[in-house]
């Protein structure tokens, strides 16, 4: 065998060839008396190996006193031991050129500095002797597609045939397990599960990567408390989506590192969750909220090909009408009009009184004729403007509630859209086969429309997200810029580069003295402003170093001494670097544009409301660097704001191909120049034509 033909590490770990089981006993509720049973139920086909120091066969199997004893090269290790024996145990592992070693043990990095240094130490001793690890603090992992389970919890086989499967990764073990028994229990297939644990070995982002090239997964669910290496997550994203691989992640904890104090309006709205919520989505990943949202959008996805246009739904209730409206407005679900071809198929087949729209009631007459649901969800199925349908239904008593099976299956069995079926009773009670008959056709359901269409939402966005995905970049070239300050650079050089990035800025100069001050004014024309110049001086209207809306020069000489006052009463012995006298810029629009680079997520951009609403309202849009023009107007379309922009009232709207081609300039410079750690705008002024940066604010860290 080549190098080139032997398995990955992961893929060794995952389709090992032979297991050894270190510290198995008979009984099967000891952790490795469970994996050999497990092994054994699934009529595991490799070699597997046990090491016992008090017995010599188990179950017919011959028993090793000690790793040492085993033959070379066996696949996996599982460490069934308690975390003083892990240390030797790995040590062992390595001289017997074992591939990998599964730990299940805890009291390790989840307790504290001592663990954690003891972690590292077991970590460090595999990584020199080449040895991969999984774990510590995790329940294992299955392989359900070859029929490897390394875990202790008892389970069965899964006999999925060709059924679309999922993989699924979480570094907490209880949630694995929760997951697992929630997605067998919509009757879906399962490929692989990953309980990663403290990762002090292999990374989710590692199994993410294999479930993306394996051939048996059709979607991949993930529950990541941290993801540990950010860049190769959204690379994997990146292969997944090419391949139409849906990955459906819940990251919960908006966190807030221990890290220096943002220094500028970007920073602090640009946190580390909303970083990596804003990458992660623009890389197709569905990013949900609740657990709910995880296994039930896991559901459609892997399902159906995710839909690219809004919902249809259909109600026999007609207030669900009105909730509908509002719910799906609310959670960015949109429900189409349907056609004119779609109304008229409608029209004979509802009762005359019945209103034909979107959501649309089939009123109480389907008591009677329950035939209603079968030819409005066909023809909603078969218009050109629905990207899916959900049937929401208040089922009635039993024979009610099968007539509406029966009614329902001929048109959403086999569906080529995303379909889902909703009842209204909460866990009230059904018909034994209510669910079943739906679900061996293929029919989720769901037991609240609310995790119906909140599924279909996100299912849509990831439909919408990928199709977008290959026009949504451009590459936009600067002109060669060189960073000679580092850490807060004052306005006025901040200025400077903005400038020669070709971005407008007031027109002015940096005065050492009055009379310097008054040849800018005299050039720039009054009114003009001034503004105190000093790296240390970040915010400047704090300190009363900013006079705006001066007159003439008898105002400007009265204005510099009050400036120069006012800076030396608020921060004693201050020396600025001069003060900047600029021409008073016309009202219009204030945004923020800015952007940041995260130490793990690397570059991000911002634009919002500014001035003052920038953190009152907190109303932003963050973005990947390198988008295209489109697709950051797009971004702009969505604050809440976009109105105040749009004119209106007299006022004619402003330029907001002039604001996306900035934050296109912001996101070039980010990516050009690693050193430059923060740039925030603010505001932006934006006019009818063309945009002004009043402000800037520019952070250059010491290099990459």
């Amino acid at each position: 065998m080549t190098a080139d033909q032997r398995p990955s590490a992961v893929g060794r770990l995952l389709r090992p060839r032979s297991i050894a089981i270190v510290g198995v006993a008979p009984d099967p509720g000891s952790i490795g008396g469970a994996v050999l049973a497990n092994l054994e139920r699934f009529a595991y086909g490799g070699d597997i190996h046990l090491v016992s120091r008090s017995r010599s066969e188990i179950n017919g199997r011959p028993c090793v006193a000690s790793v040492d004893d085993l033959p070379k090269n066996i696949d996996v290790a599982v460490l069934a031991l308690p975390g003083g024996g892990i240390k030797d145990a790995v040590a062992a592992c390595v001289r017997r050129e074992v591939g990998a070693a599964l730990i299940y043990a805890a009291g390790f990095a989840e307790t504290g500095a001592a663990g954690r240094a003891e972690q590292d130490a077991i970590a460090e001793l595999a990584r020199q002797g080449g040895l991969a690890l999984s774990g510590p603090n995790c329940i294992g992992l299955v392989n359900y597609h070859d029929g490897v389970p390394l875990t202790y919890e008892p389970l069965t086989p899964l006999d999925c045939g060709d059924a679309p499967a999922i993989g699924v990764v979480a570094q907490s073990g209880a949630m694995l397990s929760a997951l697992r028994a929630a997605l067998l229990g919509k009757g879906l297939a399962l490929s692989h599960i990953v309980s990663t644990g403290n990762e002090a070995g292999f990374s989710s982002e590692e199994f993410l990567a294999f479930l993306v090239d394996d051939a048996s997964t059709r979607a991949i669910v993930m529950f990541a408390e941290q993801i540990r290496q950010p860049g190769r997550f959204l690379a994997v994203a990146d292969r997944a989506r090419e391949r139409g691989k849906p990955i459906v992640l819940m990251h919960p904890g908006r966190l807030t590192r221990a890290r220096e104090a943002a220094r500028t309006h970007t920073g602090a709205l640009a946190g580390d969750h909303a970083i990596m919520t804003s990458l992660v989505r623009w890389h197709a990943v569905v990013l949900v909220d609740t657990i709910e949202e995880l296994i039930d959008t896991a559901e459609i996805l892997v399902r159906f090909r995710p839909p690219t246009s809004g919902a249809a739904v259909i109600t026999n209730s007609g207030a669900f009408k009105g909730f509908a409206l509002d719910f799906c407005e609310a959670i960015g679900l949109d429900l189409p009009r349907p056609t004119a071809e779609t109304l008229a198929a409608l029209r004979p087949a509802l009762p005359p009184y019945a209103v034909i729209d979107n959501p649309l009631d089939t009123t109480g007459q389907t008591i009677k004729e329950p035939s209603i649901f079968t030819d409005a969800a066909a023809h909603l199925l078969a218009d050109p403007g629905m990207g899916s349908v959900v049937v929401s239904i208040v089922p009635g008593g039993p024979s009610q509630a099968m007539a509406k099976v029966a009614a329902l299956l001929p048109a959403l069995a086999g569906a080529d859209k995303p379909v889902a079926v909703a009842v209204m009773v909460d866990e009230g009670p059904l018909p034994a086969d209510f669910v079943s008959s739906f679900r061996h056709q293929g029919v989720p359901v769901f037991r609240s429309p609310e995790r119906a269409l909140r599924a279909m939402a996100h299912a849509t966005a990831y439909g919408r997200q990928r199709a977008a995905a290959a026009e949504r970049t451009t590459e936009v070239i600067i002109a060669d810029l060189v960073l000679s300050q580092h850490g807060v650079l004052p306005e006025f050089a901040g200025k400077e580069i903005v400038s020669r990035l070709g971005i407008p800025v007031p027109r002015g100069g940096l005065a050492q003295d009055l009379a310097a001050a008054l040849e800018i004014a005299k050039a720039v024309g009054y009114p003009v402003v001034l503004k105190a110049q000093a790296a240390e001086l970040a915010h400047k209207s704090e300190a009363g170093g900013v006079v705006v809306g001066i007159a003439d020069a008898d105002g400007l000489g009265e204005a510099w001494w009050r400036l120069r006052a006012n800076v030396a009463a608020a921060r004693p012995g201050l020396a600025l670097e001069g003060v900047l006298v600029e021409a008073m810029a016309p009202p219009g629009v204030e945004m923020v544009v800015g952007g940041r680079r995260d130490p793990d997520w690397g570059p991000v951009t911002m634009v919002g409301l500014g001035g003052i609403w920038v953190e009152a309202l907190h109303d932003v849009r963050l973005m990947p660097p390198g988008l295209a023009h489109e697709a950051i107007a797009g971004e702009i379309a969505k604050l809440k704001g976009i109105a105040l922009l749009r004119g209106g009232r007299g006022r004619p709207p402003t330029d907001v191909d002039a604001v996306a081609e900035t934050i296109m300039k912001i996101g070039a410079f980010l990516r050009a120049r690693p050193e430059a750690a923060e740039i925030d705008i603010n505001p932006l002024v934006v006019y009818p034509e063309g945009v002004l940066a009043l402000d800037v604010l520019l952070v250059v860290s010491g290099g990459p």
